[in-house]
C-alpha cells in the first residue's frame, strides 16, 4: 500500500522494517549471533558502518533495499531474517540510530514511509497517519505467496509463527513499541482486494494532504 501510493502520488517511499531487515542481515553476516543472544556491545560499536538507501528500481517500480551500497532486497526476506530481526529491533541503540536516518530522509516531506513505530515516534506530526493492520493468519499467507511468487523456499506455519513472535515481541518491547497513535486512521485490510485498498488510502490522502 505505502509504495503504491508513493508512486501515485510523486513522494520517495521508505520501508522502515527493511531498514532493521538490514541490520539483522549485518549482524548475521558478521558473527554477531551467538548462542546467548545477539553481541551488543560488538553491534553498537559498528553501528556507524551500516548505512541503508533505497533506489527505485524501474523494472518492479519500486524501490530496492540496499546495505552499504549492496543491493540486499532478496536476502532480507528469507525466513533466517524473519526469525533474528525482532530481537534487534529491539535494542535502543539500533532504533536510535535508524530513526536518526528515517528523520534525515524525511526531512525534505514528501514522504511515505512505513513500519511500527512511525506514527508514534519518528514522525508524530506526520500530515497522515494509518496504522494498518490484519489477522496474523492473513499476513502470514500474503508474505507465503510473496516468496513463493519470488521463487524462494516457504513454510506456512512457519511464517505464521513468526509473525505472531514478531508481532509480541514489538508489542512489548520499551523501546517505541509498536501500537496506534491516537490520531491514526485504523484500517483492517484482512478482506480487501488491493485495488479497494489503494483506492482507500488515496481517497485518505487526499482528504487529508490536499483538502
Amino acid at each position: 500500500m505505502a509504495k503504491d501510493l508513493a508512486r501515485e502520488v510523486g513522494y520517495v517511499y521508505v520501508d522502515t522494517g527493511a531498514m532493521y531487515r538490514s541490520v539483522t542481515l549485518f549482524a548475521l553476516r558478521n558473527g554477531l549471533f551467538t548462542d546467548d543472544g545477539i553481541n551488543e556491545e560488538e553491534l553498537r560499536r559498528r553501528m556507524p558502518e551500516i548505512q541503508i538507501s533505497f533506489k527505485f528500481n524501474p523494472e518492479t517500480g519500486r524501490p530496492d533495499t540496499y546495505l552499504n551500497g549492496e543491493l540486499v532486497e532478496q536476502d532480507i526476506r528469507t525466513m533466517e531474517v524473519s526469525n533474528k530481526v525482532s530481537p534487534i529491533a529491539t535494542l535502543g541503540f539500533v532504533r536510535e540510530a535508524m530513526v536518526a536516518q528515517q528523520q534525515q530522509m524525511g526531512k525534505g516531506k514528501g514522504v511515505v514511509m512505513d513500519g511500527r513505530d512511525i506514527g508514534t515516534t519518528v514522525f508524530p506530526d506526520a500530515e497522515l497517519k494509518i496504522f494498518v493492520t490484519a489477522s496474523a493468519e492473513v499476513r502470514a499467507q500474503r508474505r507465503f505467496d510473496e516468496l513463493k511468487a519470488k521463487g524462494m523456499k516457504a513454510d506456512y506455519d512457519d511464517i505464521l509463527k513468526n509473525v505472531q513472535e514478531r508481532d509480541y515481541i514489538d508489542s512489548h518491547r520499551e523501546v517505541s513499541p509498536l501500537r496506534k497513535a491516537d490520531d491514526a486512521i485504523e484500517l483492517d485490510n484482512s478482506h480487501m482486494t488491493i485495488p479497494e485498498q489503494k483506492q482507500w488510502l488515496l481517497d485518505r490522502f487526499n482528504e487529508r494532504v490536499k483538502g
